[in-house]
């Protein structure tokens, strides 16, 4: 089969099968032989590995994957490119095609049914309305999983990595920072897909911890306080907490545990690190009785 990271192997295939792009899929082919070689080595494949690709579109990365890889488990949601995928992969007797919603698949069960429930790795260009559901789905399902090599939208390649006190440091850069290290490979520009996207792209590598970079008492309050201190962003962070709906200590409880950690009164969530929160759980944690709700 024609490497269809060129762009006229593309549209030869798609004018073929008479495929129409679906903008609710947000589906954008990447047409970049030296982008697909990048990710590949972004990802680090062997043939031990088993990796999930999700939303492989009419297979283009598939093909360096199964080339690359022991096992690829690929996920369509949109049934009229699988005609094209059986094609494009018909040469490739160690991919899977499913037509299914990732947000939908029990991804432990793939996980142990393909690969005896080691450690997968996971190679996508994204669609980018559901990206954060997407990653942040892999990472609390305790999926057994090494590392993570993803298109997504450069603004929010930029948020994953960003540290504390930047313009881009959010309630993203915490969550995917306390389960992955992330690292930018790639920016990837407009004209490097069909159709071109309307905004730039990165390829981002998200490796898994061995071991969590900060012990948590009660990771669910960590992430409610996240949330609410960045809610509203120019509150302080005492203020920010207090106004939540997500919480329901009192502000002089919030204060204590504020100062408790050395911090100003009038700090803001964007100028704590992960640790931080985590002590702030911690501190605010043990003036519960276990009712608190959150």
């Amino acid at each position: 089969m024609a490497n269809l990271g060129i762009a006229k192997n593309t549209i030869e295939i798609i004018q073929k099968y008479g495929f129409a792009f679906q903008k609710r899929f947000g589906q954008n082919f990447l047409v970049d032989t030296h982008v697909l070689e990048r990710i590949i080595r972004a990802a680090g494949l062997t043939k031990e590995d088993m990796v999930l690709e999700i939303g492989p579109g009419i297979g283009t990365m598939t093909q360096y994957l199964a080339e690359n890889a022991g096992r690829v488990v690929a996920v369509e949601i949109d049934s009229n490119l699988i005609p094209i995928l059986k094609e494009t992969l018909q040469a490739y007797d160690n991919v899977t095609v499913l037509n299914e919603d990732i947000l939908k698949v029990d991804i432990r069960a793939l996980a142990e049914e393909y690969n005896g429930g080691r450690p997968i790795k996971v190679v996508a260009n994204l669609p980018y309305y559901i990206t954060t559901p997407i990653i942040m789905g892999l990472f609390e399902s305790q999926v057994p999983i090494d590392n993570i090599t993803v298109m997504v939208q450069k603004e929010v390649a930029e948020r994953m990595q960003a540290g504390p006190g930047t313009k881009d440091y959010g309630a993203l850069s915490l969550a995917v920072q306390y389960y992955a290290e992330p690292y930018i490979v790639a920016n990837v520009p407009p004209n490097c897909f069909i159709p071109r996207p309307g905004v730039g792209s990165a390829v981002i590598r998200l490796t898994r911890h061995q071991e969590m970079p900060v012990k948590v008492k009660d990771e669910k309050l960590m992430f409610s306080l996240i949330r609410a201190s960045f809610n509203q962003r120019r509150k302080t962070l005492q203020n920010g907490l207090s106004n939540s709906a997500e919480l329901s200590f009192s502000k002089e409880e919030i204060s204590a545990a504020i100062q408790a950690l050395g911090l100003s009164p009038t700090v803001r969530g964007e100028a704590l690190t992960l640790e931080q929160f985590a002590g702030l759980a911690d501190a605010l944690g043990e003036k519960t009785d276990g009712t608190q709700e959150r």
